[in-house]
């Protein structure tokens, strides 16, 4: 257990300081800036590389909505729930915090342009309501587990998954970062909002039950759909 839940906090590290890294270094440099596409891809990748690198250890969930939906769908048992969500929390303090660090170096940098933290309403990217960001966020979290429910099958082609569910995280940024930012993970939603430490504090629990909703409702479902299942999952897809 303790080299898998290493593994995991090392994951939702990777996750939260390339994804939301490239965010607020590498968005809107001058001239040269990634845009929301870049940043689209940064998170993706950081997945399938993750996935690769050590979702053979812990099954590569580097999301507290994904453990729980693992869960749902019949995947994951409910003793390891906590201990996940905790290493993967840390993953993503730690990284916000090595970002935080980073971008401290450059003498105009402020939290106060959001640190990539999630947010509805006036700290919305496009200024979408509360509703508008919750139904963004249920519905995306949900069709990213249904994305990892249905490539870790055991009927699925072997060793794929992670190059679907990074895809899958891109195109769900691709959609919703001018929404909410995009979280679809809790964790990486905690880890900015702790050192932006203002707005961001107040309106994360939307990213902490919006999608916690989302993965719940794709584990039931896809169990319904699709019952056979294998006991565990393994994001490469060997397992």
């Amino acid at each position: 257990m303790t080299k898998r839940l290493v593994a995991e906090l090392f994951g939702t590290f990777w996750l939260v300081l390339g994804g939301c890294g490239s965010a607020v270094l590498a968005a809107a440099f001058p001239s040269l800036g990634i845009g929301f596409a870049g940043v689209a891809l940064a998170f993706g990748l950081t997945v399938v590389t993750g996935a690769y690198a050590v979702g053979h250890i812990s099954g590569g969930h580097f999301n507290p909505a994904v453990t729980v939906g693992l869960w749902a769908g019949g995947r994951f048992p409910a003793k390891d729930i906590a201990p996940y969500i905790f290493a993967q929390v840390v993953g993503a303090i730690i990284a916000a915090g090595v970002l935080f660090v980073i971008a401290s170096g450059n003498s105009e940098f402020s939290t106060a342009g959001g640190f990539a933290s999630n947010g509805y309403g006036d700290h919305s990217p496009g200024h979408y309501s509360l509703m508008a960001c919750a139904v963004t966020e249920i519905v995306l979290t949900f069709a990213f587990l249904v994305v990892i429910l249905g490539s870790t099958h055991s009927a699925a082609p072997k060793g794929f998954a992670p190059l679907a569910i990074g895809l899958s995280l891109t195109l769900i940024h691709l959609v919703s970062i001018p929404v909410t930012n995009t979280s679809v993970n809790p964790a990486r939603s905690l880890g900015p909002a702790l050192f932006q430490g203002d707005w961001a504090l107040g309106q994360v629990w939307l990213f902490w039950t919006a999608p916690f909703v989302g993965a719940l409702i794709a584990g039931f479902f896809y169990r319904w759909l699709s019952p056979d299942y294998p006991a565990a999952v393994d994001v490469t897809g060997e397992g």
